[in-house]
């Protein structure tokens, strides 16, 4: 029998940001056009979830934010979701946090310091728009627009 290895589940923070009706997203693009993720992405070692909020904010939107509360977990078990391809050995714990600017400071700028290889830009996008763009996960945008009440703890979900 082969023995199958496979990589550790990864925890990821990521921040909801919600300002004058619009939530703050980052933009990237692949081979299907341009799709939005919410701030943030893997924790380290020996790092709190919320500090992995904060450094990924300025990594990916140059933009320092204060961490509220946790409001949305979410498993991604690359197997079961349209990426399966390439994602088939990622397990992936991601944990949502409500946060706000830490200051009236500059707008984000187009990417942080650090921005993921896909990201091209940060947006702005209306709470009323989120289920008309690849919005990921796209259950945490029916919440945020108010089309669902979702528990904080969604499971495996687009």
């Amino acid at each position: 029998m082969e023995k199958v290895t496979s990589r550790p589940i990864r925890n990821s923070a990521r921040a909801v940001i919600i300002q004058d009706g619009c939530v703050l997203l980052t933009k990237n693009k692949d081979a299907d056009g341009f799709f939005y993720l919410f701030p943030g992405g893997g924790q380290e070692h020996g790092e709190e979830l919320r500090d992995a909020v904060m450094r990924e904010c300025i990594e990916e939107t140059g933009m320092p934010v204060k961490v509220g509360d946790l409001i949305h977990i979410r498993e991604y078990i690359g197997r079961n979701h349209e990426f399966a391809e390439t994602d088939a050995d990622i397990h992936q714990v991601e944990f949502y946090f409500m946060c706000e600017r830490e200051t009236d400071g500059p707008e984000p700028v187009m990417n942080g310091d650090l921005p993921d290889s896909y990201q091209v830009g940060v947006e702005w996008v209306e709470l009323e728009r989120l289920g008309d763009i690849r919005l990921y996960p796209a259950s945490l945008g029916d919440k945020l627009a108010g089309k669902r009440a979702l528990p904080c703890y969604m499971g495996d979900v687009n």
